[in-house]
């Protein structure tokens, strides 16, 4: 692809697996999921947790090829990616710092009866989230090789069972003090996310000649 640098290889798998898990994890699922099914029987949840998984895994997996090819055909430069990364990382790190501080929150409506219909309204936007495609659009792009996209890969289905995980226990966590440990996990890794943003606009703007570090 135009405009590959040693940037290419730009954040290593720990920086990999948090954007993974703040982008696409279970800290944005627990809340909004167990009050759309705090009427829901536990059979019918484990069938919606079930499908919304796996329909999840497809559409972010087809999501993120699909979106690599695109890019590669439109001739986008990764110092481009870069730069548009980073305001995107920067955005969603930032409202999830001050997520804490709102205080008006919207009731989630209730789920439909079909498990299946109910999956598809779970996954989309709550598990599949925009920027949480870009994000892997982006750190499949800038993959050099075979063997860093199967580790980003790897993570990502990892990332796409903790959502499992969390939907399937969704009440239990929701009901004990393992909730307060995840919001403080989430504003951490917020921040992490947004000191990331600012890396990788960093580069980018070094890797179109505007800076030189």
């Amino acid at each position: 692809m135009p405009g590959t640098s040693e940037s290419a290889d730009l954040i290593g798998m720990g920086a990999v697996f948090t954007l993974l898990f703040v982008t696409l994890g279970p800290l944005k699922i627990l809340g909004p999921f167990a009050q759309e099914t705090r009427d829901v029987a536990a059979p019918m949840l484990r069938q919606i947790s079930l499908r919304a998984f796996a329909i999840a895994l497809v559409a972010v997996l087809a999501g993120g090829f699909v979106g690599k090819a695109l890019l590669g055909a439109w001739n986008i430069s990764v110092a481009a990616m870069e730069l548009a990364g980073g305001v995107i990382f920067f955005l969603v790190g930032l409202s999830l710092v001050l997520e804490q501080y709102k205080t008006a929150r919207v009731a989630p409506e209730a789920l439909p009866a079909a498990p299946m219909a109910a999956a598809m309204k779970v996954t989309f936007p709550l598990v599949v989230t925009p920027y949480g495609i870009a994000a892997l659009i982006i750190m499949l792009a800038n993959s050099p090789d075979a063997a860093r996209t199967s580790s980003i890969l790897a993570i990502l289905a990892g990332v796409m069972v903790l959502n499992l995980l969390a939907m399937l226990f969704a009440r239990q966590i929701m009901a004990g003090v393992v909730i307060i440990a995840l919001q403080i996990l989430g504003a951490v890794l917020g921040v992490l996310q947004v000191a990331l943003a600012i890396e990788m606009f960093v580069r980018g703007l070094r890797d179109f000649g505007v800076l030189h570090l």
